[in-house]
């Protein structure tokens, strides 16, 4: 496979967000993980469908017919992007935590008493919440697999001792928002389906950083949210057919009662499905002309894998000029692989919330505190400190972006008492 690398430059040409200017200084968006800016495309997409009239789906008129064609074309475009066995296991909703707090919902109706599920302490809290309060309402066990706090890494060594015959299903996520790193998501699907317990991934980080391949993974379910890879406010979830077939849903009467309709309460952002496939295509453009969209996206993932590595390797390294700065989470230069280019930091004299303050006021966009990973910040003690500090770089974020934060975060040093 041959990957184009990618030019940032002309790239952040697309996006008008990036354009912006703080204080008389150039934006420079480092709260990707919170979610990304989004492309030309997109933006003309969503306002092109609201423009040529909207109207709800299923309709025997145009603008219905309309309607029913962009939900198809985001249905195709996320099955693309997942490599999902067919169409109707792609469900979209508000976000990833209400789909997830919808399926964990019915998924329980399955469990009794004295059943067992197994969640981590490196997820974001929308892959706990949703399964605490299942596992309260049907009396099942919660067990816990812990990360090692020195890099921030999942001890999946450990995972066979909390697996048993009682177990009904395993949550982790492909790679933690928090910290970054990328768990090894297939070694956790078959540990957990030799035991027959279902296993349900938070795809919502990794997404944007890396291919996704449901098949290959053989997940039964990973959810995923389209603001994190460039596009609107949409949340995707994925399901094996035969799951998203067999449960039963919480749904108004009248609705439809196969996949995906059935998971669909309500009427979707049409407009945002319309921006799902622009965004998906743009991921496809950075992958060249030839090929399937699939083949595109996967080449375009890479080549932006590739370049965000680079970005990931020049911040190590600058960031040891930083005095009093730690960085949490893989730090090696030679396992780059494992992590994305997420990193949560600290600085000696200063509150996160200080240091945010400082580079927002500069037009540095972080984030502080826990970002909803409340387990990962209680497991390495921050969380009544204030958490840490959040940098997330993404594919149009620039060499000179970096250098010029890392020059600000040595001004910012220099004050400490």
């Amino acid at each position: 496979m041959t990957i184009q690398p990618i030019d940032p430059l002309v790239l952040r040409e697309q996006f008008p967000a990036l354009r912006r200017t703080i204080n008389g200084q150039p934006a420079v968006f480092l709260d990707g993980p919170g979610g990304t800016q989004a492309p030309e495309r997109v933006i003309e997409a969503m306002t092109g469908y609201l423009r040529s009239g909207s109207s709800n789906h299923g309709g025997p008129f145009q603008t219905s017919r309309e309607t029913d064609a962009a939900t198809d074309a985001a249905r195709e475009a996320m099955r693309d992007m997942l490599n999902a066995n067919r169409a109707e296991e792609i469900v979209f909703g508000q976000n990833m935590t209400s789909l997830t707090f919808s399926i964990s919902r019915a998924i329980a109706q399955e469990w009794q008493p004295g059943d067992e599920i197994v969640l981590t302490r490196i997820d974001h809290d929308g892959n706990v919440s949703p399964w605490l309060r299942a596992a309260e309402d049907r009396g099942v066990t919660v067990r816990r697999l812990d990360f090692r706090p020195e890099n921030c890494t999942l001890a999946i060594d450990t995972l066979p001792g909390l697996l048993n015959e009682k177990t009904r299903l395993v949550a982790v996520n492909y790679a933690s928002n928090a910290v970054g790193t990328i768990n090894d998501v297939a070694k956790v699907v078959e540990m957990a389906h030799a035991v027959g317990a279902l296993v349900y991934v938070d795809a919502v980080h990794y997404a944007p950083h890396d291919v996704i391949d449901v098949q290959a993974l053989d997940c039964d379910f990973l959810a995923c949210s389209v603001y994190k890879f460039f596009g609107p406010h949409t949340g995707v979830l994925y399901g094996k057919y035969e799951h998203l077939d067999r449960l039963n849903a919480y749904k108004v009467r009248p609705a439809d009662n196969k996949p995906p309709g059935k998971w669909e309460t309500g009427t979707q952002s049409f407009e945002s499905l319309s921006g799902v496939t622009a965004a998906i295509d743009y991921l496809a453009s950075l992958g060249g002309q030839d090929g399937t969209r699939r083949e595109r996206i996967v080449r375009g993932m890479k080549a932006l894998k590739q370049y965000e590595t680079t970005l990931s390797e020049r911040f190590l390294q600058a960031a040891t000029r930083v005095p009093g700065i730690r960085v949490y989470g893989i730090t090696d230069p030679e396992e780059l692989e494992r992590r994305t280019p997420t990193f949560a930091v600290s600085l000696a004299g200063f509150t996160p919330e200080q240091v945010a303050t400082y580079l927002g006021d500069r037009g540095f966009f972080v984030w502080h505190g826990h970002y909803y990973a409340v387990e990962v910040m209680a497991r390495l003690g921050l969380l009544e400190s204030g958490g840490l500090v959040r940098i997330g770089f993404t594919h149009y974020n620039t060499y000179e972006e970096l250098d010029r934060l890392i020059d600000v975060l040595i001004e910012l040093a220099a004050t400490a008492q």
